[in-house]
C-alpha cells in the first residue's frame, strides 16, 4: 500500500541521453509526478549540426541539418515514419556541393511541410553558391523534394532585387500550396540595417514558381543585419513572421508580423523591448500548440516564451526561463537561440543554448511548464552544444518532448 502511494505520487527518472557512438548516458536524476512528459535527448544524425525539424500529421519526423566546413558545407535531409526505430538515410539538399554554411549560427537553414507533406527547404547561399542574384549578392536558395520524394531538386535563387542578405531567412508552407520563403535585406545593395525590411517571395502551386519579393514590413523599424528570424503557416494559412528590429539601430525590438490573406496584407506587433545599440545575432522559434501559437526569442541574456491566440491573434504575457542557480559564470548570463514546443496536455518544453558564443559551443538546457504556466519539476541542462550548434525541439506521440542537439 504505501509503494503504491508513493508510486502515484511520484517517479524517479533519468533524462536518456542519445550520444556520440550510441552510448546511452544520463543527465541528473529529477522525481516528476506521472502525469508529467520526460524529455529526451538525442544528438544530430550522421554528426550534424544546427537541427531544423517537423513533425507531420501521422506522426512522421523531418530533419534537415548541415555538415561539412563552416563555410562552404551541405545541408542533409532525414526522416523518420511512424514506429521506426531509426532515420532515414541522409538526402543532401543542396543541389550545388559547399553552397551551404554554418558560420555564425543565425544562417541555418529552415524547412517547412507543404501540402501532401511535401519537404520545403531554404538557406543563405555560401561558399560555392549558384545560382547568384542578379546584382551578384549571395543568394536566398530554395528546394523541394521531388515527387518521389527521392531527390531534391535543384537548388534556385528566390532573391530577385533585394540586397544585404545576411542573418535572416526562413521559409514557410501550407496545405492549400502556398510556400513563402522570406528574408530580410535592403533594396539597395550597403543600405543601413535601419532601413532594412521584411520581405517575401510566395509560391501559389507548391514551389514550382515563385513570385518576385515583397516588402511586407515598415522600413522605418528596419531589421537586425545578424539576427535570424522565423516563418510559419499555420492550419487555417495564416502567416507569421517573428523578427527583430533595428530601429535607429538601437531599438533591438522583437516583432510580430501576422497576414491571415496569405501574405496579401500584414499587420505587426511588438512582442519585446530591447534598447542595444550592437547586432546580438539571435534567433527564433514559432511552434503550433492546439489552438495557439508558440513564440520563443531573446532578450539582452534571457529567453521568453508566449502564447499568440489565433482567433483573435492576442499575445500572452512573455514568460522567462527560471534562474535557479544551476549555472555559473557567464555561461548563467548567456541564454540564446531557444526553441519552443507544446503537447496535447497543455504543456510546454522551452529550450535552450547557455555558455555559445562566436566560434564556441556551450550547454543545452530546457523546462518544462504545465498546463497552467508554471515551471515544472521537468528541467535539466548538459555539455555538449557544439561550435555553431543550435537545437531543435518536437512532441513525440505519447506527448514526450525531445530536443535535438
Amino acid at each position: 500500500m504505501r509503494s503504491s502511494k508513493l508510486t502515484s505520487l511520484f517517479l524517479s527518472f533519468a533524462v536518456a541521453l542519445l550520444c556520440d557512438g550510441g552510448v546511452l548516458c544520463y543527465a541528473r536524476t529529477q522525481r516528476i509526478s506521472p502525469q508529467q512528459s520526460k524529455v529526451i535527448l538525442v544528438r544530430t544524425p550522421d554528426g550534424g549540426i544546427q537541427p531544423q525539424v517537423t513533425v507531420d500529421r501521422k506522426g512522421g519526423i523531418h530533419l534537415v541539418y548541415f555538415k561539412g566546413n563552416s563555410e562552404a558545407g551541405d545541408l542533409f535531409y532525414v526522416n523518420k515514419p511512424p514506429g521506426s526505430a531509426a532515420f532515414s538515410q541522409p538526402i543532401r539538399v543542396n543541389s550545388v556541393p559547399g553552397s551551404a554554411g554554418a558560420t555564425g549560427t543565425v544562417r541555418a537553414a529552415q524547412l517547412a511541410l507543404g501540402r501532401g507533406g511535401r519537404v520545403h527547404v531554404a538557406w543563405m547561399g555560401f561558399g560555392r553558391s549558384a545560382p547568384r542574384s542578379l546584382s551578384g549578392n549571395v543568394p536566398m536558395l530554395y528546394t523541394r523534394l521531388n515527387d518521389d520524394q527521392t531527390a531534391f531538386e535543384p537548388q534556385r535563387n528566390v532573391m530577385q532585387f533585394t540586397s544585404d542578405l545576411d542573418g535572416g531567412s526562413s521559409v514557410a508552407a501550407d496545405g492549400s500550396g502556398n510556400v513563402y520563403v522570406v528574408w530580410h535585406g535592403n533594396l539597395t545593395k550597403g543600405g543601413e540595417e535601419s532601413s532594412r525590411t521584411v520581405w517575401i517571395a510566395r509560391s501559389k502551386n507548391d514551389g514550382s514558381t515563385f513570385a518576385p519579393e515583397n516588402a511586407v514590413s515598415d522600413p522605418s523599424k528596419g531589421a537586425c543585419g545578424c539576427c535570424g528570424m522565423r516563418a510559419f503557416a499555420d492550419e487555417q494559412g495564416a502567416i507569421y513572421i517573428l523578427y527583430r528590429t533595428a530601429g535607429q539601430s538601437v531599438h533591438r525590438d522583437m516583432y510580430l508580423l501576422v497576414s491571415t490573406d496569405h501574405g496579401d496584407s500584414f499587420s505587426g506587433k511588438r512582442i519585446d523591448p530591447w534598447e542595444l545599440n550592437a547586432c546580438p545575432m539571435s534567433t527564433a522559434s514559432i511552434n503550433e500548440s492546439g489552438s495557439s501559437l508558440l513564440l520563443a526569442w531573446q532578450t539582452s541574456t534571457q529567453v521568453f516564451y508566449a502564447r499568440v491566440d489565433r482567433g483573435t491573434n492576442k499575445i500572452s504575457e512573455r514568460t522567462a526561463a527560471p534562474r535557479d542557480g544551476s549555472a555559473e559564470g557567464d555561461d548563467a548570463n548567456n541564454r540564446k537561440h531557444p526553441a519552443v514546443v507544446g503537447n496535447s496536455r497543455g504543456e510546454t518544453l522551452l529550450a535552450w543554448t547557455e555558455g555559445t558564443a562566436w566560434k564556441r559551443g556551450g550547454k543545452v538546457a530546457w523546462q518544462v511548464f504545465d498546463s497552467l504556466g508554471q515551471p515544472s519539476g521537468q528541467k535539466g541542462m548538459v555539455d555538449g552544444v557544439p561550435v555553431w550548434g543550435l537545437l531543435a525541439v518536437f512532441v513525440q506521440p505519447n506527448g514526450n518532448f525531445t530536443i535535438i542537439y
